[in-house]
């Protein structure tokens, strides 16, 4: 009598692997949109940024390595995606992982579109003030004064998840990280000298990244 073997044997040794395991060019594609993404979002802020005068700079030596480590982290993807380079590390990609990952990605870039929005002009990529520079209360920053760290934070997380390389995936969370730690304090210090009290009642009613936590 025929067995389940006889009748389904490429979907009991072949199909079940392939249901765990995804082809990673999901996953390159994924990442090249993603990154195509954010940099629709960002050049136009940049851009328009760039026409309003800056007030006071406080870009140092430790600001100018920090930007340096996360441009270097937001490319490593792109130079996975075209060559193999990194492959050493490379693991299979599973539809789970993979799936959050991209939800990750979708919620961080929503995040960082709307932060971005809401600052305006009054947003620079180093530790600057801009002329006739204002506190943005509105919008995301009525939740958390730095949601597009946040933004970044969670951007980070989806590309740990859906990128199958050990090096490469969680590359960009490391560097955003190290961002974080170091030059918050500095941005908030700088806020407060600028905007003083407003500031510090700002602060009182708000969290740093995540509302009502932290």
């Amino acid at each position: 009598m025929p067995t389940l073997t006889d009748w389904f044997p490429v979907a009991l040794t072949g199909t079940v692997m392939d249901l765990s395991t995804m082809n990673p060019w999901c996953a390159k594609g994924v990442i090249l949109l993603a990154s195509l993404v954010m940099v629709v979002i960002r050049a136009p802020h940049g851009h328009r940024s760039r026409t309003v005068p800056v007030a006071r700079s406080r870009k140092g030596s430790l600001e100018l390595v920090l930007l340096t480590i996360a441009w270097a982290a937001f490319f490593l993807p792109l130079i996975w995606i075209a060559a193999p380079l990194f492959e050493f590390a490379d693991y299979p990609l599973h539809p789970i992982p993979f799936l959050a990952g991209c939800l990750c990605l979708v919620l961080g870039l929503w995040l960082f579109h709307r932060s971005h929005a809401d600052l305006g002009t009054n947003w620079s990529i180093t530790l600057e003030v801009r002329d006739k520079h204002q506190l943005i209360t509105h919008g995301v920053y009525r939740w958390v004064r730095h949601p597009m760290y946040a933004a970044l934070l969670i951007y980070s997380a989806g590309q740990a998840l859906v990128v199958p390389n050990w090096l490469v995936g969680p590359s960009y969370g490391v560097a955003i990280v190290l961002l974080i730690v170091l030059r918050l304090q500095p941005e908030e210090r700088m806020m407060r000298d600028e905007f003083g009290k407003d500031y510090e009642a700002y602060t009182a009613r708000t969290k740093r990244l995540i509302p009502g936590v932290w």
